[in-house]
């Protein structure tokens, strides 16, 4: 088993995202989809795998709370690429919330809110699913700064596979700009990261990309991904870009 781990990390580790996609495509089936909070990764990641398999599934976490630049930006990607996004959303209306939890829940305890408005719609989701991928990247938090490009996920019990985590933020900026991708316009007005209206703020220079986030509290991840544990692959056979079959 440890064997092929440290074989499958060390082959994706070389793999490109289109060659990681690929792969994730075969090996999965219909059991894999892509998440995505339309930042700047996840339109780089959509252009990508629209190449590599244009039929591809994509569904987004909407919390009833987000930008209106990010829902029209979700449309127009539906639109460019000829997809469409599945929107997750909370069991508990935005009022059922506050009739429960009171008023303003994400200005006194946030990780209960997004707890509510993503934790849980996403693992109803992936409790379906056998892989999910995600575009984040290494260097955004501590917290991602030790992702692999294919691990088991502990948290959610399945394989997440990230093919951007290598990447800079300057990297996906120049894809953005080689390929004319549409982008949120608030990325231009000081948000290097943007989630939900109540917990977003445009970051002042000098600031870390994240500071906008859950501002004034010690929280920079909503949750979705803490938790994963490389180490404890499973066991799959399947192709590979330039192999008949890898065994994790």
């Amino acid at each position: 088993m440890r064997e092929g781990v440290e074989r499958i990390h060390q082959l994706v580790e070389q793999w490109s995202p289109e060659d990681l996609l690929r792969w994730a495509f075969i090996t999965f089936g219909g059991y894999v989809e892509i998440a995505s909070g339309f930042g700047a990764e996840g339109v780089v990641l959509i252009d990508i795998a629209a190449k590599v398999q244009p039929e591809f599934r994509i569904f987004t976490l909407d919390t009833d709370f987000l930008f209106p630049e990010t829902y029209n930006l979700m449309e127009r990607i539906e639109k460019r690429y000829g997809i469409h996004v599945e929107r997750l959303k909370s069991a508990l209306a935005p009022d059922d919330q506050e009739r429960l939890h009171g008023p303003a829940l994400w200005s006194r305890d946030p990780d209960a809110c997004c707890n509510l408005r993503k934790v849980e719609p996403l693992q109803k989701k992936l409790s379906r699913l056998r892989a999910w991928v995600t575009s984040i990247r290494r260097d955004q938090t501590p917290a991602r700064a030790g992702a692999l490009k294919v691990e088991w996920d502990a948290k959610f019990h399945l394989v997440k596979i990230n093919p951007l985590a290598d990447w800079t933020a300057g990297k996906v900026w120049r894809y953005i700009h080689d390929h004319d991708l549409p982008y949120n316009p608030l990325h231009d007005r000081g948000y290097p990261s943007i989630g939900c209206t109540h917990c977003t703020r445009s970051v002042q220079p000098g600031e870390d990309a994240r500071a906008g986030r859950w501002s004034g509290f010690n929280k920079t991840e909503c949750g979705l991904h803490t938790s994963a544990q490389a180490s404890s692959l499973v066991s799959i056979i399947a192709p590979v870009p330039g192999e008949n079959a890898t065994e994790v």
